[in-house]
């Protein structure tokens, strides 16, 4: 038993001061050395080892209370790995404020987190304090998209990234909203990014624009995704909008630098079933070219949705006394679920809202705007009953 403790104990030290080493001690391995022999197979080829984990890796990580078995499906390989840096990344988080359950919630989802050096997450810190004000603003970020910090290893490229983008005319908000939503911007290499802008430059030059040098920055602002498509996508899909919606080149390069150009980063064939799928639906309730138009200028989100969703939508607001010609005029009525569409209608229906009279304007506002509505039209429901009486 006195074995036992004592041998407790001496763990007990030795985990306690693996987090107090310096980076050179804690890059050491913890993966058992062992010796694999092949097996031979029936053509006589010697047998490739499936590569074990490393258990004590395993255990730190169930220390720290980090979900392994969610970590190891989303980076199995990671848990395979001789040398990692999983007390040197905790102590480094939790100097920037971040708390255990947060550091555990960050390695559970993205579990390379552990691979990088101190030296690393030091000036990644330095470079993303150059976009956001504080330590505990990046904390909550990583809490949320942990992939946007620890995706790539290059500091160097993010670095250059972040000069050439900032020399588009893009400012500190827009690369923000770029590192949270879109993070893969920042691992592309330089030139690719390149690539993309001095595409749009061209695509604003051939449409007659004469401002080249601003319209990938109302392009960039407008869809944060659009430098991490190919320049064949959006080039096909740009092509798809001209031929739908049969646009001039003017016409064309404004919306372009709309929120049309939320849509231009969809998959070729999705864009181009979603707009088969709407022109057949308006067509069948008696549309013509120019209300298909007039929809996807007002509303280019309306390509967003699936054709089955989006015709569901429509059929539950035709159902309950909506018009064509109202979902045309007020477009975004079909952000909502078909369920919170049809809990409204049902709610209107009940105080015998007229739609004709009215308007569909109140099935497109917020929860709380609506609740407010319906409080006042049955207060008001209320008076007319009793005045009837």
């Amino acid at each position: 038993m006195a074995a036992v403790a004592g041998l407790n104990a001496f763990l007990s030290f030795y985990r306690s001061a693996a987090l107090q080493r310096p980076l050179a001690a804690q890059w050491t391995s913890t993966f058992p050395h062992r010796g694999l022999c092949g097996v031979p197979t029936k053509t006589n080829k010697p047998k490739t080892p499936t590569p074990t984990e490393n258990e004590s890796l395993l255990d730190n990580l169930n220390l720290m209370g980090v979900d392994v078995k969610r970590a190891r499906q989303r980076q199995p390989g990671v848990l395979r790995k001789p040398f990692t840096n999983e007390h040197g990344l905790a102590k480094f988080l939790k100097g920037k404020g971040a708390s255990c359950k947060v550091v555990a919630g960050i390695v559970s989802r993205y579990p390379r987190a552990i691979t990088r050096s101190i030296e690393h997450l030091e000036r990644r810190w330095e470079l993303w304090r150059d976009i956001f004000e504080t330590d505990a603003h990046i904390v909550s970020i990583l809490d949320r998209s942990p992939e946007s910090f620890f995706r790539s290893s290059d500091n160097e490229n993010l670095k250059k990234n972040i000069a050439f983008l900032t020399s588009l005319g893009l400012n500190n908000k827009d690369l923000h909203r770029l590192l949270t939503k879109a993070p893969r911007t920042f691992s592309n290499s330089l030139e690719l990014n390149k690539q993309m802008v001095e595409f749009l430059e061209e695509v604003c030059v051939e449409l007659g624009g004469e401002k080249q040098n601003l319209f990938p920055k109302s392009v960039i602002s407008k869809n944060l995704y659009i430098l991490i498509r190919s320049t064949k996508r959006v080039k096909t899909n740009i092509d798809i909008l001209r031929a739908f919606l049969e646009l001039s080149n003017s016409e064309l390069l404004d919306i372009l630098q709309g929120p049309v150009a939320q849509i231009i980063d969809l998959s070729n064939v999705y864009l181009k079933n979603n707009f088969h799928a709407l022109q057949q639906r308006l067509v069948s309730n008696g549309c013509g070219k120019s209300d298909l138009k007039n929809l996807v200028l007002r509303y280019p989100m309306v390509l967003f949705t699936g054709s089955e969703t989006l015709s569901s939508k429509m059929d539950c607001l035709v159902r309950g006394g909506i018009t064509m010609k109202q979902i045309l005029e007020k477009p975004k009525v079909l952000d909502y679920s078909i369920q919170n569409i049809t809990g409204r209608l049902e709610e209107l229906h009940r105080v015998r809202y007229d739609f004709e009279k009215k308007g569909i304007s109140i099935l497109d506002s917020s929860k709380k705007r609506f609740a407010a509505k319906m409080e006042k039209l049955e207060t008001e429901g209320k008076f007319l009953h009793y005045d009837v009486t």
